[in-house]
């Protein structure tokens, strides 16, 4: 099959829906589909990858500098290039520009729209206009949604919770829920040791790691009290944070208010195939707190290299954690998660049992076993749009006469 991939945002911009997106153009590329991915241009090189890419203009998001919005001009010059050539499927995985290019392309061409829910708009929405009434945010969220997922011939959901989500919205969008899931492979190694070293962290010193995007959604600042908490106890302990975010430089400040600033590394965003794998390996227990995640595929990351986990249960991560033998779940409340990390770093067997179990529960959530699921989606999808497109080109022929 030829598969069209659109979205607004891709490596080198370093989020979940990036992750997301290359592990399913490799997955598919494995099995030997063509896929070409159409993205923002970010003036700035990527890792190349074993499949095609087309970069659009974009310009700068005054307000969120991370991220592009495709240029208008430059969408309708690709939308008439896309269209010469021949797609069995157009996956659409966000919601702005490249929503709009995917809807007006499948149009066009005939070809069947699937569009992948990536994000929990409702939830972010309070974090990012937090001067509007909430009520009004929920609506317009709502109506938002139901928008872009009536536009598209099915939806790819990552979990039930997020489909019974959209079930209450009113959308009646046929769905699957097909988790993305992680190239167990490229989680196996990493040298905890090493970046202990690298970052001026001794080998005995107690040590949590957390792996996110700093966005006030993510509740990095929730981390940071529970840190506090714990080094009443654990005066050596080292709380390491991997990513970058507009919330960077405002949780740096709130470490320093908290007088943290000895146990906080921040140690921004790390090749995902080397650094980032350390530093995974480093910690002695992987912490995470997001309750807007559709996925939660940091939790499958640190599985995979065994490294106990406390997280809440919210969502995405609600999903992924259910029946996990890795996972310490706690409410979000400072005490009650302090007092799970608190009980594992008194516990070496704990954590030894945990970081055993990883591994098993992660192999649940292999790419290649979930990617099965989605090629037979795009089959069933593609295979009916032999006579719509047909029908399509007899009209454009008839208009011609």
């Amino acid at each position: 099959m030829n598969i069209l991939m659109l979205s607004d945002v891709y490596f080198p911009r370093v989020n979940g829906v990036s992750a997301s997106i290359r592990t399913f153009s490799r997955e598919l590329a494995r099995l030997g589909h063509a896929v070409t991915i159409v993205a923002p241009e970010y003036g700035a090189s990527a890792a190349a990858d074993e499949f095609e890419i087309i970069r659009i203009p974009a310009r700068v998001i005054f307000f969120d500098p991370e991220d592009r919005l495709i240029r208008a001009r430059a969408l309708h010059a690709a939308l008439r290039d896309l269209s010469k050539r021949s797609w069995d499927i157009i996956h659409i995985h966000t919601p702005f520009r490249a929503h709009q290019l995917g809807i007006l392309l499948g149009r066009r061409t005939g070809c069947p729209t699937v569009e992948s829910y990536h994000t929990f708009f409702e939830e972010y929405a309070a974090h990012y206009l937090p001067w509007l009434p909430a009520p009004l945010l929920r609506f317009a969220a709502r109506r938002f949604s139901r928008h872009l997922c009536h536009d598209v011939d099915h939806l790819i959901v990552p979990t039930s919770q997020m489909s019974g989500v959209l079930a209450g919205y009113g959308i009646a969008t046929p769905s699957s829920v097909i988790p993305t899931g992680i190239h167990l492979d490229e989680f196996r190694e990493g040298d905890g040791e090493r970046f202990r070293r690298e970052h001026d962290i001794a080998l005995d010193q107690p040590t949590l790691v957390t792996v996110s995007r700093l966005a006030a959604e993510k509740n990095i600042g929730f981390l940071l009290d529970v840190t506090r908490v714990l080094i009443r106890e654990f005066p050596r302990l080292v709380f390491i944070v991997a990513g970058e975010g507009p919330e960077a430089e405002r949780l740096k400040q709130r470490a320093d208010a908290l007088g943290l600033s000895a146990n906080l590394r921040f140690v921004g965003n790390l090749d995902r195939r080397t650094q980032l794998l350390d530093c995974y390996r480093a910690g002695d227990i992987f912490v995470f707190a997001s309750p807007t995640e559709t996925q939660g595929l940091v939790l499958l990351e640190a599985m995979s290299l065994g490294v106990p986990i406390v997280s809440t249960a919210v969502m995405g991560t609600a999903t992924v954690l259910k029946d996990a033998r890795s996972a310490r779940i706690s409410a979000q409340t400072v005490g009650e998660f302090a007092g799970n990390v608190a009980a594992l770093l008194r516990s070496p067997a704990d954590r030894r049992a945990l970081s055993e179990a990883g591994p098993e529960d992660a192999r649940a959530w292999s790419a290649p076993v979930l990617m099965k699921r989605v090629v037979d989606l795009y089959s069933r999808l593609s295979a009916p749009q032999v006579s719509k497109r047909e029908a399509l080109r007899m009209r454009q022929q008839v208009l011609q006469d």
